[in-house]
């Protein structure tokens, strides 16, 4: 069987995503809202409210000491689990915008 990790490496390179960044902060917002609506949602569930991965509503992520936890499990993934490292498709700026973003719920529902 494939390397799960492998597969969803290959999938993010195939939809155009890319560590390069644009913008003066180097983070490319609509790039990143597009790979946690797609790449996230598609195992956390489009409305985060969990499936093959846990919830990443603001609640269920309030037990993490903060956004930087979470985009340090962003970057190197959860061991044993579904969870797969995205550092070498992400920087850790990259990791800390998509935490900020998961955990403000006002961050979510901009247009």
């Amino acid at each position: 069987m494939p390397d799960p990790r492998a597969l969803l490496a290959a999938l993010v390179l195939a939809t155009g995503a890319h560590a390069t960044d644009s913008g003066p902060t180097g983070v490319d917002a609509a790039w990143l809202e597009h790979l946690v609506i797609q790449d996230c949602g598609s195992c956390h569930g489009l409305r985060f409210k969990g499936g093959l991965g846990s919830p990443l509503t603001p609640e269920a992520l309030a037990h993490h000491d903060g956004p930087e936890t979470l985009a340090h499990i962003i970057l190197d993934g959860i061991p044993d689990t579904a969870m797969p490292p995205w550092r070498a498709l992400l920087t850790e700026e990259q990791a800390l915008w998509i935490a900020h973003y998961l955990i403000d719920p006002d961050a979510r529902d901009k247009e």
